[in-house]
Formats: C-alpha cells, sequence, structure tokens
C-alpha cells in the first residue's frame, strides 16, 4: 500500500524522510459509493489523494448542480485551497467505494515551502489542473453537445485500448453534467450518433466505425 502511494507523482521525487512524515501524520480513509468527502466552502484541513476508486468534483447554485470533473487514482484535488489556505470551491463526492488519502494541510504548506521537490510536483499538479480547465472551457464554448460526446467517447474508446467497445466510466447522469448539458440532451446525442455508427445499449459503447466518429469530434491536442 505504501509502495503504491509513493509512486504518485505527488511524491515520486521527494525525500524519503519528508514523505515518511507526511505519511506518518495522514490517514487512508475508506468511503462508500455516493458519500459527500467534503462540500463546497468548507476549510481545506487536509489535501485528499485519491487512492483507489472514482470521485466527482462538482458545484451547486440554487437548484443547479454541474460537475466539474471526474478523478481516480493518483490525482489530488483542493491543492490550491490547501497550500492558499482557502476554503473549497467546488464538492467532491464518491462515484464507486473509494480510499482517500488525507494529508493535514499544515503539514502540506510546510513541505512545499522546504522541499524544493514537492513543491516541484505541486507545481505540476496545479499546471496539470489549469490545462484541463482550459481545455474544458474551450469545449464547453467551442463545441456542440454532438461534437462533446463525440470527442469523450473518442477519448474513452482509445484509452480502453481502442477493441471497438468499451463500457461508460460512470453513470449517463454524471457524464450529461460532465459534458454541460441536460440528461435529455445527453440521450437525443446518443441517438444523433447512431448515423455514424456508434451503438449505445445501457452503459456499453460500441463503435464500428471510428474513423466517421472522429471526423465528427475532429480531436484537438490544444
Amino acid at each position: 500500500e505504501r509502495k503504491k502511494i509513493l509512486r504518485m507523482l505527488l511524491f515520486a521525487d521527494v525525500e524519503a524522510g519528508h514523505t515518511d512524515t507526511l505519511l506518518r501524520d495522514s490517514r487512508l480513509q475508506r468511503v462508500p459509493a455516493y458519500v459527500d468527502v467534503i462540500r463546497e466552502g468548507e476549510t481545506a484541513d487536509f489535501l485528499h489523494v485519491v487512492v483507489d476508486g472514482q470521485v466527482e468534483v462538482f458545484s451547486t447554485y440554487r437548484d443547479r448542480e454541474t460537475t466539474v470533473a471526474v478523478l481516480g487514482p493518483g490525482h489530488s484535488f483542493f491543492v490550491a485551497a490547501v497550500i492558499l489556505d482557502k476554503v473549497c470551491l467546488q464538492s467532491v463526492r464518491t462515484l464507486s467505494p473509494a480510499r482517500v488519502l488525507l494529508i493535514p494541510a499544515e503539514a502540506v504548506r510546510q513541505l512545499f515551502y522546504a522541499e524544493d521537490a514537492f513543491a516541484r510536483a505541486i507545481a505540476l499538479e496545479l499546471a496539470c489542473a489549469y490545462r484541463g480547465i482550459m481545455k474544458e472551457f474551450k469545449n464547453q464554448k467551442l463545441r456542440s453537445t454532438i461534437e462533446r460526446l463525440a470527442n469523450f467517447l473518442l477519448t474513452h474508446y482509445e484509452q480502453s485500448g481502442a477493441k471497438g467497445s468499451f463500457t461508460l466510466p460512470f453513470e449517463k447522469k454524471v457524464l450529461a453534467s460532465r459534458l454541460g448539458m441536460a440528461p435529455e440532451v445527453l440521450s437525443r446525442s446518443f441517438v444523433a450518433l447512431v448515423p455514424y455508427s456508434v451503438r449505445v445499449r445501457g452503459a456499453a459503447v460500441v463503435i464500428h466505425d471510428v474513423d466517421a466518429l472522429r471526423n465528427l469530434a475532429k480531436p484537438s491536442s490544444t
């Protein structure tokens, strides 16, 4: 278990003595599926690192809710809030049974200023998060709903080994929120992909003509 944690990007190049101190003060929390880990506006007392499972980062306003990100093993959340000693700007809940490492925020801040390797790891984490947000912002602003869905399916098709079929990584209502659309719009978008040889039954997705889907999605590396 310890080896698995130490292989994560956040700890990869940090001196053993520092990681020993961090892990000694930390705790590994088992969380059932669909449980709130932390709520928007709460103090970031810990840096949370996903060890196993999936979590959903989301935000609410009145009766509306939107998914900001879905994170898996190796990803951390509320890095900026911890470093700046600010409240959390989003909420987080588990999408599956998960194990989350809770590292005391004060210990993280002390090591951030004391250990260059750890500071670099934090900077990389923040940089990756920023790029992810910018890509998502462009995606939401510039692509239609069907193009956003096509890009998502193409990405997960390739991540699953490009074998022609895969299973959606989370529920459709989460997917709809993640792509910035209502569930009924997502359903219509799936139907609109039928002419592109995409078939969806439940969580199972079959892509018969990946070139047709790619021509629709027009994926971009920027």
